[in-house]
């Protein structure tokens, strides 16, 4: 991500001394402060409870955790093609299709998915399960999903403003 960030700012014609590198350090982690928060929280927290302290259960949910970082290859090679100015290219389409499948797929019906999954395993049906899990569980899928429709959001924009005609020219 700081590599980005440099990679983004070089681009943009700022070079800096070597000297600098503290500053560019600070300037990245105010700009990137819930980023760089995220992945902390995702090293220091989510991976030492998904591996060391769920005793060899919740497997299944593991996995399709892992499964939401399917999508973010594909955004990332989108940002990579819009600092090198190749938005019009056909890679960048094609891209940016996979990109908002997978991240649908992936991140956003995951949600649903294990809802439906978790009512298959103690035969109940979909609308059913939220009350048959604690409110908790409900609260922190429903603090995850928020995020991901954001994203996903943005991402169908983006692809909109991509794939949309131009305005008409305004008359003078």
């Amino acid at each position: 991500m700081f590599l980005c960030h440099r990679a983004r700012r070089r681009l943009k014609g700022h070079e800096e001394p070597p000297e600098a590198l503290g500053s560019l350090w600070g300037a990245f982690l105010r700009r990137q402060r819930l980023m760089v928060l995220h992945h902390a929280a995702m090293v220091l927290v989510c991976f030492p409870v998904a591996t060391l302290w769920r005793g060899g259960k919740g497997d299944f949910f593991v996995g399709c955790l892992l499964m939401a970082e399917l999508s973010t290859p594909f955004v990332c090679l989108g940002k990579v093609l819009i600092m090198l100015g190749l938005q019009r290219w056909w890679l960048h389409k094609l891209n940016g299709a996979a990109a908002l499948l997978t991240f649908l797929c992936c991140r956003v019906l995951l949600f649903p998915f294990l809802y439906w999954a978790y009512g298959r395993h103690v035969g109940a049906p979909l609308l059913a399960v939220p009350a048959l899990l604690p409110p908790a569980y409900n609260a922190a899928a429903a603090a995850l999903l928020a995020p991901q429709l954001y994203w996903f959001a943005l991402l169908c924009r983006g692809a909109w403003r991509l794939l949309a005609p131009p305005p008409p020219p305004r008359p003078p």
